[in-house]
């Protein structure tokens, strides 16, 4: 069968102070029957290079359900954020093991997810994810010496739990999330000849261990930002 991705387009939401769902608000591992193992990622891209803005990023969700080792396929998988809440559709494509899907236009931060199916359940466990990081150097665009240590430093207001950052010949590699990271020479892939472009890219994520799922259950929301940049023709190569 054709996949069916539940779509939502998070609008603006007026929330009460101290909501749930407010930023800040903090993570809960929330409950449930304990039967349920659940692996669940709230990603969000960008759309353009070093997006700032909530709408300028895309998120998708998946969230893979087991009970014993069955996957999941009937019940209700849902997601709430500030914008809403969106029901997951069930993906029984590529014998995909009970994998839940899910789009959405902007990124909320703060999410929380629900499962019910029949008497098994995990509720209300919610992530306040990390904030948006923009990079502040190298600036997009530059044009760089990859022959050199270059410096990457990025602005954001609180630090997550994990970071990692990923060039043309890094992958991803786990960083601490400072706000700044040396990164050694030919961590960018350079021409002896001509400019190379090269994206640099951070994500960064919180996570937390489901009170109510089995063992093994994790959440994990994360944002990603990246850029451009070029380095400059390395004779030496």
């Amino acid at each position: 069968m054709k996949l069916l991705l539940a779509t939502l387009l998070f609008g603006t939401v007026a929330c009460g102070g101290g909501s749930d769902l407010d930023p800040g608000s903090g993570s809960d591992p929330g409950g449930g029957t304990g039967t349920l193992q659940l692996e669940g990622s709230v990603r969000a891209t960008p759309r353009l290079a070093n997006a700032r803005a909530a709408l300028d990023f895309d998120t998708e969700i998946s969230v893979r359900v087991l009970l014993g080792s069955v996957p999941v396929t009937t019940g209700t998988v849902q997601l709430t954020s500030a914008g809403g809440t969106l029901d997951l559709a069930y993906d029984n494509n590529n014998g995909n093991n009970g994998s839940w899907r899910g789009t959405a236009i902007g990124y909320d931060e703060v999410y929380v997810l629900d499962i019910e199916s029949g008497p098994d359940t995990v509720t209300g466990v919610r992530v306040d994810g990390p904030d948006i990081h923009t990079f502040s150097a190298p600036t997009a665009g530059a044009t760089v010496d990859s022959s050199m240590t270059m410096s990457v430093t990025w602005d954001r207001a609180v630090e997550a739990e994990t970071a990692t950052l990923r060039t043309d010949m890094l992958d991803n590699i786990a960083i601490p999330d400072l706000g700044m990271y040396s990164m050694s020479a030919g961590a960018l892939q350079a021409d002896r000849s001509q400019p190379n472009e090269n994206e640099i890219r951070l994500t960064r994520a919180n996570r937390i261990v489901p009170a109510g799922g089995a063992v093994g259950s994790l959440f994990t929301v994360s944002v990603r930002n990246e850029i451009v940049v070029i380095a400059a023709p390395n004779p030496a190569l």
